[in-house]
């Protein structure tokens, strides 16, 4: 499967600074939607690719600092940059506690704005990359039988089979059996790897 392109959206309610900015953002090979408003935006409901937002923080109704907090609030993962002519300290202090890449104030260095977006991006990519990861692995697990997740358990605690068949009530072959169904569908190429994956999913709750 092809993998999506990245995206980069800018949101500014003024024309010719968007006009610049997409540009700037094709100049250097990477795909950019350019909008007015906050509700333009969120006409995109999904982004198959990295993405990141280069965000104005004054702008015509919610301010970008506002859409930034209804973002954490609906757990919307997004790298925004925030751009903007009319910055102080505080608004950089909130800005960067929400999360943002960085906040860079009017007129920029076109490499400053880069540079962030690039970072941005590589950002996202890495997340998804981590949410399907997750994903994959919480599969697998759901693939085991409720005595395979028990031998999962105690090999992951550095229990031999002889100790593990004596804990269950089984024979230790039927432990050698499961333990090899439990490699064979967690993927693990070992004990240490199977015990990274068992930490994995202990944080998700599983």
């Amino acid at each position: 499967m092809t993998q999506a392109k990245p995206t980069v959206f800018v949101v500014d309610d003024d024309l010719a600074m968007r006009e610049s900015l997409r540009s700037l953002v094709r100049s250097v090979g990477l795909e950019v939607q350019t909008l007015d408003s906050v509700p333009e935006f969120l006409k995109f409901e999904r982004w198959t690719g990295p993405t990141c937002l280069v965000l104005d923080v004054r702008l015509p109704g919610r301010s970008g600092l506002d859409f930034q907090r209804d973002l954490l609030a609906a757990n919307v993962h997004i790298p925004i940059i925030f751009i903007t002519a009319f910055g102080d300290i505080p608004m950089t202090v909130q800005a960067m506690k929400g999360g943002a890449i960085a906040f860079l104030p009017k007129p920029f260095r076109d490499q400053d704005l880069i540079e962030a977006i690039q970072l941005g991006l590589a950002r996202d990519q890495a997340r998804r990359e981590g949410e399907t990861e997750m994903a994959t692995l919480r599969a697998r697990f759901e693939m085991l039988s409720i005595r395979e997740r028990e031998v999962m358990f105690f090999v992951t605690k550095g229990q031999i089979n002889k100790h593990i068949a004596a804990s269950m009530g089984i024979s230790e072959i039927t432990v050698k059996v499961h333990r090899g169904q439990v490699m064979r569908k967690m993927h693990a190429t070992s004990t240490p790897d199977l015990a990274r994956m068992a930490d994995k999913l202990k944080d998700l709750g599983q």
